[in-house]
């Protein structure tokens, strides 16, 4: 695994410190759970852009909670 280093302002570091205390072993297990979150909110958001562009394509209309785009 490879190590860094990381700085964070003093109200992040206290958000750090208290999610540590409550859940986690240590920041840099809280940090690397935070990073596989991220990505996977990414595959998500990468998953529906691609459906979208396909549909667009398609010259589908698309309808999200009444609107239509």
């Amino acid at each position: 695994m490879t190590r860094q280093n990381i700085s964070f302002t003093q109200p992040q570091d206290e958000w750090l410190k208290t999610q540590v205390d409550s859940k986690y072993s240590s920041k840099s297990e809280l940090v690397n759970d935070l990073i596989r979150q991220a990505r996977k909110q990414q595959r998500q958001i990468d998953w529906i852009r691609s459906k979208l562009k396909s549909a667009k394509k398609k010259d589908l209309q698309i309808t999200v909670k009444n609107k239509y785009y």
